[in-house]
């Protein structure tokens, strides 16, 4: 079987759980090699041990995507040890539910500093090699909030919302340079950020966990949670050769939830 992405070396981060594992897999199966980015180590070296790789073939760097001269030396350590960077994968992020006014600003700037400016900092850091090499993938993981307004978690959507206007300024000034910038834009996903979802809204609005998803999947015509391979399986797509000739699109993955 073909691999469609066979040698290409790849940063993803928020690798050691839900969707970034999700895609680590995926990736590993179609050829890549890997630099899983997270949080914590040894969550790392479980889904290192897992995708079965030569020791040449994958690098972890456990950090925080806030910290700016991290990520900079992130992407150092990976050009030094793979050569360069052909494709960035922005998947670390963080949840907060609270109605508008019980957010204090520190919630506003704790997600703006993960979800925002942990994809800004990659992007400063991998697009000059990028462009310098004319070849280079950027998919960065907003959200369905990031398209439209909810309540009781505007923060979160404030974040997603910057992540998707980021990603269309960027794919316009990088496009002269053969790089593209898409963003995936998920729905209801079953990874351990929905569980943590799911008890932060049932302490906002008194409605039991079991009740909130019900109401949730009275939105998605599927009538199912989505699972982190199907958000996998088109950032596949968007690192691959075959999706040369999109650049700033925000592809809602969502089971039908916003059919606009």
């Amino acid at each position: 079987m073909t691999q469609r992405l066979k040698d290409q070396v790849a940063i993803i981060t928020g690798a050691s759980r839900g969707i970034g594992r999700a895609i680590a897999q995926a990736y590993a199966a179609q050829g890549a090699i890997l630099c899983l980015v997270a949080t914590k180590l040894d969550a790392l070296d479980e889904v290192k041990a897992k995708l079965n790789l030569a020791d040449d073939r994958v690098m972890t760097l456990a950090m925080d995507v806030t910290d700016r001269q991290a990520c900079f030396e992130a992407v150092k350590a990976v050009q030094t040890r793979f050569g360069h960077v052909d494709i960035l994968v922005n998947n670390a992020g963080i949840y907060r539910s609270k109605s508008f006014l019980d957010y204090k600003a520190q919630d506003f700037q704790d997600l703006l500093d993960v979800n925002l400016f942990g994809v800004l900092h990659f992007m400063q850091a991998c697009l000059p090699g990028m462009q310098a090499r004319r070849h280079g993938r950027i998919i960065n993981m907003a959200s369905t909030a990031g398209k439209w307004g909810s309540r009781n978690q505007s923060a979160y959507n404030v974040s997603k919302h910057a992540v998707v206007g980021l990603t269309r300024c960027v794919a316009l000034e990088a496009s002269p340079y053969a790089v593209t910038v898409n963003a995936i834009c998920p729905g209801f996903v079953q990874t351990d950020m929905v569980e943590e979802l799911k008890a932060q809204v049932a302490q906002t609005t008194g409605m039991s966990a079991e009740d909130m998803v019900k109401a949730t999947l009275t939105r998605v015509p599927l009538g199912r949670m989505l699972q982190p391979e199907e958000i996998a399986g088109l950032a596949v797509y968007l690192g691959s050769s075959e999706s040369s000739g999109m650049t700033g699109q925000s592809i809602h993955v969502d089971g039908g939830m916003v059919l606009a």
